[in-house]
């Protein structure tokens, strides 16, 4: 028997969750009650946009929001290995060029 290991997601190199079953990873970070900006929750507005340091993440959507490499749409992603985040961006712009304050 195979048994794939649950991706670790970290937040600046500190783990803070097992992800497993969830059904993005916007939802797993809200249900440990870290707060990422969103707006749509479907990969349109690009507003949870957030930067990877390391790791990778496959959609369950294909997103709409314009991303570069090291960037993910938590609202639809999941990590398909550890994944290490960057919530430490004090301001980001959407794809409307609107500065959104997180």
């Amino acid at each position: 028997m195979n048994f794939k290991k649950a991706p670790i997601v970290y937040l600046q190199g500190k783990p803070v969750l097992l992800f497993d079953k969830q059904a993005n990873l916007l939802e797993a970070l809200e249900d440990k009650e870290i707060d990422i900006f969103s707006e749509c929750r479907n990969g349109f507005c690009g507003s949870c946009k957030t930067k990877v340091i390391s790791g990778t993440v496959e959609y369950t959507n294909e997103p709409l929001a314009v991303l570069e490499e090291d960037e993910c749409l938590p609202c639809c992603c999941s990590p398909s290995s550890d994944l290490d985040l960057d919530l430490t961006s004090d301001i980001d712009t959407n794809v409307l060029g609107e500065y959104i304050k997180k």
